[in-house]
């Protein structure tokens, strides 16, 4: 499972010029997910992501985690972040969950996320989706579960 973390002052996701999700400052997190992924796997992720410490202290040093700062936290599907890009031009799937799977393992991250935090918010499965974003340092992260 791969969580790509980008540090937002603020963020939004709209489908078909609709607002779906928003947050002011927090992180925004693409999510995408691999054939041999799991619940554990996300269980994993959603832990790493609370707590990871990417938000200054009072020094400006990254020591506060989003729980720390009560922010905003945004979950997005993307598909794409599985993709194999070791051959050629063009991105290979093969090593993605399938859709059906995809959508039902971000679907319990997304419940499990919302059963621990009470600022989450979260892109629509499958759809074409209008992320905005103003990146705060920038700050960006990846973590592969």
């Amino acid at each position: 499972m791969i969580g790509l973390i980008q540090r937002v002052a603020w963020a939004k996701i709209e489908v078909r010029g609709d607002t779906i999700a928003q947050i002011e400052k927090g992180i925004l997190v693409m999510v995408g997910m691999e054939k041999q992924d799991q619940k554990n796997h996300a269980d994993k992720l959603l832990h790493k992501l609370l707590n990871y410490r990417i938000f200054p202290d009072s020094a400006d040093k990254m020591n506060l985690s989003l729980l720390d700062i009560q922010g905003g936290f945004l979950l997005v599907p993307q598909f794409t972040l599985a993709a194999d890009t070791k051959k050629g031009l063009r991105p290979s799937f093969s090593s993605s969950k399938s859709p059906s799977e995809a959508e039902q393992l971000f679907a319990y991250l997304l419940s499990q996320a919302q059963n621990r935090y009470p600022y989450v918010g979260a892109g629509q499965f499958g759809a074409d989706m209008k992320v905005s974003l103003l990146n705060d340092g920038p700050a960006t992260f990846s973590i592969t579960i």
